[in-house]
């Protein structure tokens, strides 16, 4: 046996770690009353989980970059990068929605320093460069669109242009990045991985359903954001006639009521959500003036989405004439569908197999910042189960070895696309 197969045999996650600090990040923006904790990206709260994560990130002795959207690595050289190696990245996020779980995004993250540990236990080193990436505003509660510190890492949006979005709250996202500390100087997309991994939990139901332990994510939906804006005429409720009414709230309605047919009609792969809905002036006796809401569609084909959207646009031309209302849309955010790397799929079907996992290739329902990164590198994810296929949501829950599971799974990829150990 060479000196390197003895090394390799040596690598072990440390499970329990993993866990202990998925754990302990989660407990950052923790509310012990409603549930839940609440990270939004460069926020106090997130700046403290930053805070926390790079100080593990020095505590396995890796190089800590952060680039000019926020966006930070830990990386684990190998012997011979000189700084020019294009390295194994693997990564996701830590900001979170409101009233979070404690696992999406911050468990990829968590994952890849457990891999970095993996090494740094055995006193390994790769024969390719590691980099753990936590990229910055993958959720875009605050700052639209969301996959943001990735989009800009892949060249999609300017670093100029990110700095200047106008969040929720008023503030300036390059302000608030400067406030909190985390305004590097890296350019985003300086470093072009060799290949990307993400690891993440399902957010869905179809794992646990099937009693599969590992998904083996083949491609990605596309998905389609819209905020519609109707503008109506407010009236007394109890005075106006209906056909004389113009009114907003019913439109918005409308717009709800068709959009679930839509996804019906589609055979099930074209999904349709509002998710904000908002009427003025919000009052039980007067016919809304103004109706706004945001349209989520999505379908792993280009071709059905550009139909949905097709659609939807006809829908509301032909809706506005009939009320006589005014409808306008502004789009906040359009990914076409990833297929994802099949040499890279392939090796985590191969891995999930030699562990002996239950495994089967799927698509991800929802974005992920490796949407964004196969633009300019090979890419795949891992997928564990999701207790009842609950996200975004304080009840998120993965069962503690199947966590232990897809790490031990992220670790063995690794070792076999270019990991492997040297003395």
């Amino acid at each position: 046996m060479s000196i390197t197969q003895s090394k390799e045999r040596r690598l072990r996650l440390d499970g329990p770690t993993l866990l202990r600090q998925l754990k302990e990040l989660g407990e950052i923006g923790a509310d012990p009353d409603i549930g839940g904790r609440t990270r939004i990206a460069l926020t106090d709260n997130e700046r403290a989980g930053r805070d926390l994560v790079v100080r593990w990130m020095r505590e396995l002795e890796l190089e800590v970059v952060v680039d000019r959207i926020g966006n930070m690595f830990g990386v684990l050289r190998s012997v011979t990068d000189d700084g020019t190696q294009a390295p194994l990245m693997m990564g996701s996020h830590i900001d979170t929605v409101t009233n979070a779980g404690a696992l999406d995004g911050c468990y990829g993250v968590l994952a890849g320093l457990a891999v970095a540990r993996a090494f740094r236990e055995a006193g390994a080193t790769p024969t390719r460069s590691i980099m753990i990436g936590a990229f910055t505003n993958e959720e875009g509660i605050r700052y639209q669109p969301d996959m943001l510190g990735s989009l800009v890492y892949a060249g999609g949006l300017s670093v100029e242009e990110a700095l200047d979005i106008i969040g929720t709250d008023g503030n300036r996202l390059g302000d608030e990045l400067a406030r909190i500390g985390y305004a590097g100087d890296l350019n985003p997309g300086a470093v072009v991985p060799y290949e990307y991994l993400e690891l993440h939990i399902e957010q869905g139901p179809i794992l646990e359903a099937a009693s599969i332990q590992i998904g083996v994510v083949e491609n990605l939906q596309g998905i389609s954001w819209q905020q519609v804006t109707i503008q109506g005429n407010a009236n007394h409720a109890g005075t106006t006639p209906t056909h004389l009414r113009h009114d907003a709230g019913f439109v918005a309605a409308s717009i709800v009521t068709f959009l679930r047919e839509l996804a019906r009609n589609s055979g099930g792969t074209t999904l349709a959500t509002v998710g904000c809905l908002r009427v003025e002036p919000n009052v039980i006796n007067v016919i809304p003036r103004r109706a706004t809401l945001t349209v989520d569609l999505s379908d792993p084909d280009e071709h059905r989405l550009k139909r949905a959207e097709q659609r939807f646009a006809e829908f509301l031309e032909k809706l506005a004439q009939q009320e006589g209302v005014r409808v306008s849309t502004e789009r906040l955010a359009r990914f076409e569908p990833v297929v994802f790397d099949a040499g890279l799929v392939a090796s985590i079907e191969a891995s999930a197999n030699r562990f002996g996992y239950t495994n089967r290739r799927m698509t991800s329902g929802a974005g992920h910042d490796a949407q964004m990164i196969a633009r300019i590198a090979p890419a795949a994810m891992i997928f564990v189960p999701s207790k009842g296929g609950v996200s975004h949501n304080p009840r998120e829950h993965t069962d503690d070895d199947q966590l232990v599971m897809g790490a031990e799974v992220l670790l063995d990829v690794v070792l076999n696309r270019r990991g492997q150990t040297q003395a």
